[in-house]
């Protein structure tokens, strides 16, 4: 598992992009869904997703939909129109930051 300062700056992006893969998820799915795909490497908190969730949501770029499950109530979150813009935005960024760290972790021979 990667360590939380690693992580803290892509969780965000990572949590765009789920959402934008799947009509809508609820919290719980979004941490299980991100474990299952990183084989356990990644494993987002309760106490980083949910903040994450509910900026995204006052900016507008999420949406919730309460659906009740018998006594319980289940938030489920979906994008946006504006919202696919974002993570449009998010997702050209971090591709360009991983190509960007892979200069410095990977560099190719230079060729004299």
């Amino acid at each position: 598992m990667y360590s939380k300062e690693l992580t803290k700056g892509t969780l965000q992006p990572i949590i765009l992009k789920l959402l934008s893969e799947y009509d809508k998820m609820y919290g719980y799915e979004i941490t299980q869904k991100v474990k299952e795909i990183t084989k356990g490497k990644i494993d987002i908190s309760e106490g980083a997703l949910y903040p994450i969730l509910h900026k995204l949501e006052h900016n507008n770029v999420l949406e919730t939909e309460k659906v009740y499950i018998g006594k319980r109530v289940r938030k489920y979150y979906t994008v946006t129109k504006s919202g696919k813009k974002v993570i449009n935005e998010k997702t050209n960024e971090i591709n360009d930051f991983i190509e960007t760290l892979s200069l410095i972790f990977n560099p190719k021979p230079s060729l004299k």
